[in-house]
């Protein structure tokens, strides 16, 4: 009973995202036809507001899990957010290996996962170094990832743009070469970018 009382929670709270981010934000999905509906994946987008987790949660098409620092705990709506969609929290200040054991039997068990590459909001205006957890992921567990362009302003009325890529295939990589993390999160990030529309120079 616990498990249905949470799929009907789920249902009517991404209803309720779904339209509030249609009202407010007027936001326009494209690539929902290039979701996998049959397979685990590794959604990862790019970070810029507190919206951003919540839109891909309506709009990724499957049940996604995710990760998010356990600082957000103390916020009640991002706690309840965490309840009903499984989320799974990492402390940020260590190695937390109870986070990385429940990503992986995730994927194991054909569940979707997402992640923000950045670690943080607008980590890529910020220059900050791209963590490699999404390629880490990829490489154990034999996911693909699903690529999460957001675009568009970041004010309460403003108009938000979400495309979803094509699902990225690591399985031919060498998993002996020392620079493999390296080279699959620079892809990553690169389709990233280019479904953001961000551009650097």
């Amino acid at each position: 009973m616990k498990k249905f009382l949470k799929e009907i929670a789920r249902k009517i709270v991404r209803g309720a995202i779904y339209a509030y981010c249609k009202i407010i934000h007027r936001v326009k999905i494209e690539g929902q036809e290039n979701i996998p509906l049959d397979e685990p994946l590794i959604y990862c987008g790019n970070h810029r507001t507190y919206l951003d987790p919540p839109l891909i949660v309506v709009t990724a098409k499957r049940h996604v899990r995710f990760m998010a620092k356990i600082e957000l705990k103390k916020n009640p709506f991002f706690a309840f957010l965490g309840v009903v969609f499984d989320g799974i929290y990492v402390n940020r200040d260590s190695k937390d290996i109870t986070a990385i054991k429940t990503v992986l039997k995730a994927l194991k068990n054909g569940e979707c996962v997402a992640l923000f590459p950045e670690g943080t909001r607008n980590g890529i205006e910020k220059g900050e170094k791209v963590k490699d957890g999404a390629a880490f992921f990829a490489m154990r567990s034999g996911a693909k990832v699903m690529p999460v362009g957001i675009s568009g302003g970041t004010g309460k009325f403003d108009k938000v743009t979400i495309r979803y890529g094509k699902p990225l295939d690591f399985s031919t990589y060498d998993k002996n070469d020392k620079d493999v993390l390296d080279k699959i999160t620079e892809e990553i990030m690169e389709n990233i970018k280019k479904l953001a529309k961000i551009m650097e120079g």
